[in-house]
């Protein structure tokens, strides 16, 4: 499907065009344009962590045009072509913040659930939430992004599943709303939008969820419960590992010959800290790349729970943390030009019949009978949700980013600006390394920022590459 959006880019009209939709052919992203299997280069995106989630004073990580362009330029710097959000209001308008990152070559992956009451599953006793008011409240997160091109998908659960014990209650509910929300996108959405899991990496459980979700009953293909794509959040890799002994070979094992995309939604150990990120190297290599989409870091903004690759300031000033231009250093490494230009396979691949024998762990529910939608939910999904604001892309007259941000050497970057991307381009790490003075000539519609002179601790430490933007945002179609 084909969406246009003419949009004015540093006080001249710049135009951005249509965003090519990908497509799923197995256990692949692929762009019918070029026939190449595509990679997730992303970041979690939720400055503030659940607080940044606040309905109460119109705030969620999507509200703000000003931040989400400051974010989008810094993210075009480190090669980004994927953000994941997970907590936002339906009731907002998001199209600034959406057409910003369209413009800019990023993806977004959109979690439909909240950590507020009523917004999710409960995964101990999830029959006392899976009700109408909580799966309204799921298609209007539809309703919101739906018409965005460059929506890459929904998750329609995230780590409800993080041991045996609730292994055993929450599968079939998770499922039932996975084919609730399909069931709803094919009846009032203009494309096919993928559903799908994020799980926790536990070991104990993984095999299972994987293999429930992603199995058809009764052998059909068809079946609209069936996850499209299934992701987990890892951190088996810490410090300077490797492919064995962070166990992402009996990753690779795993999910070898998998009907849906795999990827990581969330990687980065950050033991030691600041951290290495020499995974980039295995998730983006030979290894891997024949079974995994990518993944995604966690995370862009410094929580307390220091993942962050910045630091964002209460006055919107942010300081680029070590780890940005670490993680940058590690892309800058590898030829992504070849990464992402690595013809698909091709292949349909059939999925296991769903089945007893497919669940391996003593506890984990092995039911296949899933719940019925509960009272009024198939009138919703017949006749669509009454309260609905439904997204756009729009016109963006101004790409500068106006708030200070400083490298981690404390020196000012300037001429920050989101560059928008051309058609059938979308975000990727670039090779090829620029820095200049801030007294440099440049205009600010320069590809990626100009960088003021290093200190010598960045000079040290900070061999890093000016990110160029060579990648746009697409939609998404199952076939």
């Amino acid at each position: 499907m084909l969406f246009r959006a003419a949009l004015a880019a540093l006080g001249a009209a710049t135009s951005v065009a249509a965003v090519t939709t990908l497509e799923v052919h197995g256990s692949q992203f692929v762009n019918p344009s070029t026939g190449d299997a595509f990679q997730i280069i992303g970041v979690a995106y939720q400055i503030g962590g659940s607080a940044g989630y606040d309905p109460s004073h119109g705030k969620d990580p999507l509200s703000n045009g000003d931040v989400c362009r400051r974010d989008a330029a810094l993210m075009q710097m480190l090669g980004i072509n994927t953000i994941r959000v997970y907590n936002l209001d339906p009731d907002l308008n998001h199209d600034e913040c959406a057409s910003i990152f369209n413009a800019a070559g990023m993806y977004m992956l959109i979690d439909v659930n909240s950590p507020l009451v009523g917004e999710s599953i409960n995964s101990l006793e999830p029959w006392t939430s899976y009700y109408e008011a909580y799966v309204n409240r799921t298609f209007a997160i539809v309703e919101n992004f739906k018409n965005y091109p460059n929506l890459l998908g929904f998750f329609s659960g995230n780590e409800v599943i993080d041991a045996v014990k609730t292994g055993a209650t929450a599968p079939p509910y998770i499922r039932a709303i996975t084919r609730d929300l399909k069931n709803y996108i094919k009846k009032h959405a203009d494309r096919e939008i993928p559903v799908g899991y994020s799980a926790a990496d536990v070991r104990s459980v993984l095999e299972d969820s994987w293999n429930y979700f992603q199995c058809a009953i009764d052998g059909n293909e068809n079946d609209m419960s069936r996850a499209d794509i299934f992701a987990l959040n890892s951190y088996s890799w810490c410090g300077n590992s490797n492919f064995h002994d962070s166990s992402y070979d009996q990753l690779v094992e795993l999910f070898t010959g998998t009907s849906v995309p795999v990827f990581y939604s969330e990687f980065g150990c950050n033991t030691p800290s600041p951290r290495v990120f020499t995974e980039i190297g295995a998730i983006y290599g030979s290894n891997m790349t024949g079974v995994f989409s990518g993944g995604v870091v966690y995370e862009y903004s410094q929580e307390d729970n220091n993942y962050g690759l910045v630091q964002v300031n209460d006055d919107g000033t942010v300081d680029l943390l070590a780890d940005f231009r670490t993680l940058q250093n590690q892309y800058a490494k590898l030829d992504f030009e070849s990464v992402q230009s690595v013809t698909a396979t091709g292949k349909s691949i059939t999925p296991p019949t769903c089945s007893e024998s497919l669940i391996k762990e003593d506890g984990f529910n092995n039911n296949f009978t899933l719940p019925v939608p509960p009272p009024g939910v198939q009138n919703l999904i017949n006749n669509g949700i009454s309260k609905k604001l439904n997204g756009k892309i729009i016109d963006i007259s101004d790409w500068k980013v106006s708030q200070t941000v400083n490298d981690v050497d404390g020196s000012k970057l300037t001429n920050l600006a989101v560059k928008p991307l051309n058609d059938n381009e979308y975000n990727n790490p670039s090779n090829t390394s620029s820095t200049s003075s801030s007294g440099s000539s440049d205009s600010s519609d320069s590809a990626a920022p100009r960088l003021a002179p290093l200190g010598s601790i960045s000079a040290i430490l900070l061999a890093v590459p000016t990110i160029l933007a060579t990648s746009f945002a697409v939609g998404f179609t199952l076939i």
